[in-house]
């Protein structure tokens, strides 16, 4: 069996965290649960407004056992925080002040000239730089001459249910491998849909936040996350 790692989001603990401006429940508190459950990694997202993840839990989530994944804009100020923090990666996402939630991929292809110093400064810091795309390839390409290592395939319109989207991932991750870059995948991903995403022989990892929190609240964070990591074990055989 190819085992593919599982990176659990948490920035929506924070979310019900900042909700009552207390400070519980600590998302360091459930990394450390998901985890124990079977999680390969976390991953929080600081934004630019902090509405959820704040700087002290990224210093916090330092000391966790596994790989921190630090969700961020290409902006300096994020960049300088990353450079401070020093996670394992960082995946760099579009960001809208006015946005519920991640709409779609970075615009690689077109801010080529603004990434580039950033994505340098990142790596000569010693991160490893995921870009999250959308399944394009374009945007596959564009990554590839940037020099990063890793892409991130952005899944919302496969969860949203669109025609055609499982084949776009399915041929995006063909060619990314192909360029040499690791694949991951995420965004929407629940038990419903996601067998079909881990099955795809090139993706690596799997990064999932908003189900398995919203999940959480009915069957528990680590019963949550064995069951994912089961759908996908069982996908990959």
């Amino acid at each position: 069996m190819n085992t593919q790692r599982l990176g659990v989001n948490l920035d929506h603990v924070a979310t019900l965290r900042n909700a009552r401006g207390v400070d519980y429940p600590d998302p360091i508190r459930a990394a450390h649960l998901a985890i124990e459950a079977g999680a390969d990694g976390i991953t929080l997202h600081l934004r630019e407004d902090r509405r959820h993840i704040r700087d002290a839990d990224i210093t916090r989530a330092r000391t966790l056992p596994v790989p921190l994944n630090l969700e961020m804009a290409a902006t300096d100020e994020m960049v300088a925080i990353a450079c401070r923090e020093r996670p394992h990666a960082a995946c760099l996402v579009p960001e809208r002040r006015a946005e519920i939630t991640t709409e779609g991929g970075l615009d690689v292809a077109g801010n080529h000239a603004t990434l580039a110093p950033r994505i340098a400064r990142l790596r000569e810091a010693g991160i490893r730089v995921s870009l999250f795309i959308d399944p394009d390839e374009h945007q596959l390409q564009a990554a590839a001459s940037l020099g990063a290592p890793v892409v991130e395939l952005h899944t919302g319109a496969y969860a949203d249910g669109k025609p055609g989207e499982l084949d776009r991932l399915i041929e995006a991750a063909r060619k990314a491998a192909s360029l040499g870059l690791e694949v991951h995948a995420g965004h929407g991903l629940t038990f419903a849909n996601v067998a079909a995403v881990a099955a795809i022989p090139q993706v690596r990892e799997l990064n999932i936040g908003h189900f398995i929190v919203g999940e959480a609240v009915f069957l528990g964070l680590p019963e949550t996350i064995r069951r994912m990591r089961t759908i996908m074990d069982q996908a990959r055989r």
